[in-house]
């Protein structure tokens, strides 16, 4: 089904309305607490679809925002946000409340009180943990396993097989390749000189990247444009103010890139 506009706001209404309208499809053998709520209009009134493949679990309090797709399997525990439109300001832009496909693989899990913004597409046989948060149009692979209580900020891209672990914060336009582990307590940042608000500056952003097979020690801080190079290990507690190049091993505040034990 198409998007299309109301000019007023849509009313609550049933599960059997929502079908009946074309904006809730449900596959087979599908289990939708009827505590569940599903709200395919977004704040400029424009109402998509949301669409539940095979075996769907919605949980009780989880919210299904319009554009939501499921994947056949996929669970949606409770208090979840699905889809939800990014509005208010942040980083030099105001964000009108927009609605977006929100992609969720097959047999992917999104965790009690997670929330996941509009735009975002999460791989099949991915996780992401109780309480985390993952803002717009974030891409996420597949067979990954995202701990609790995590912040991944808007248009991150993070490839399948990667392990991040709780209470990290993944700074805007991060790219994480295949197979990276990101320990506990991981701190990224983007921004070298600090702006907000400031109408005399633009932020000049530039995130790192965490190249396929990197490892992150847990306490870990990794400075703006900082590159961890492929099966790179950084130890625990590090600050990472420059790169690190593939295979090496570095630690230390700052970091430093350390002699391999044949190398000594």
């Amino acid at each position: 089904m198409k998007e299309r506009h109301s000019t007023a706001r849509m009313q609550a209404t049933t599960l059997e309305e929502l079908v009946a309208t074309g904006l809730l499809e449900t596959g087979a053998g599908c289990r939708i607490s009827p505590h569940a709520v599903f709200e395919p209009q977004d704040e400029q009134g424009t109402l998509r679809p949301i669409k539940l493949g095979d075996h769907v679990v919605v949980g009780p309090g989880a919210v299904l925002c319009g554009g939501t797709e499921a994947g056949d399997g996929a669970r949606i525990e409770e208090h979840t946000i699905v889809g939800k439109p990014e509005l208010g300001y942040a980083v030099g832009r105001t964000y009108a409340g927009y609605g977006a496909r929100t992609r969720l693989g097959a047999n992917s899990t999104l965790r009690a009180g997670a929330i996941v913004y509009a735009g975002c597409e999460i791989g099949a046989n991915t996780t992401v943990g109780h309480q985390s948060l993952v803002r717009s149009h974030v891409r996420i692979g597949d067979d990954c396993v995202l701990g609790h209580f995590l912040v991944i900020e808007r248009e991150c891209r993070i490839g399948s097989r990667v392990r991040l672990s709780p209470h990290s914060h993944i700074t805007s336009a991060t790219v994480i390749g295949d197979d990276v582990f990101l320990g506990a307590g991981i701190r990224t940042v983007n921004d070298k000189h600090l702006v907000w608000r400031d109408p005399d500056r633009e932020p000049d952003l530039l995130p790192p990247r965490f190249e396929n097979g990197a490892k992150v020690g847990s306490g870990s801080t990794v400075l703006s444009g900082v590159i961890v190079g492929e099966h790179a290990l950084v130890g625990a507690g590090s600050v990472v103010t420059r790169d690190v190049p593939g295979g090496a091993t570095a630690f230390g505040v700052p970091a430093r890139v350390r002699p391999q034990p044949d190398e000594t």
